[in-house]
């Protein structure tokens, strides 16, 4: 029995991550970034392990936006943030938040988080579970500030603060 809920656990894990991919992906479609950050390759940075960061590096090596190229890279501090497009703070790195709103508050960087309660915090996108099903918030506010502006499109989709 412990076996069986083990497997089922972890197929609902795989799962979550696979649906967040294609959301990240949406994100970087569906973003507008200001126009300094519109050349060269799109930088997708994780902070720290996760296993999502081999369903993005997946994603990167499929997919582009237009002609630029999808980089992934993994952080180990927050120090080496630089000029990523997208900050993927995974749930083990959660207490970094407010270090990290610091780091990107005069850039246009993304910041996706995966913890109940961070949107509140200042994390522009969050990732919940509502009614067993994948979601995120998406704060407007957060967004303006690091000027960033998120399509309708998105908007329809994402929980609103």
């Amino acid at each position: 029995m412990f076996l069986i809920l083990c497997s089922v656990s972890f197929f609902a894990q795989a799962q979550n991550y696979e649906t967040k991919k294609v959301y990240v992906y949406s994100f970087v479609r569906l973003i507008q970034w200001p126009e300094e950050s519109r050349v060269g390759d799109f930088e997708i940075a994780v902070l720290g392990e996760t296993p999502f960061f081999d369903q993005l590096i997946e994603m990167a090596s499929k997919k582009k936006l237009g002609d630029r190229t999808i980089k992934v890279i993994k952080l180990a501090t927050i120090a080496e943030l630089n000029k990523s497009h997208i900050l993927v703070l995974p749930a083990a790195q959660s207490a970094s938040l407010a270090e990290v709103l610091k780091k990107i508050s005069t850039g246009s960087t993304l910041v996706v988080t995966e913890q109940d309660g961070l949107a509140l915090k200042g994390s522009h996108i969050n990732f919940v579970l509502k009614d067993g099903k994948l979601a995120f918030e998406l704060n407007q506010n957060a967004l303006t500030k690091n000027k960033l502006k998120a399509a309708n499109e998105l908007t329809r989709l994402a929980i609103l603060l």
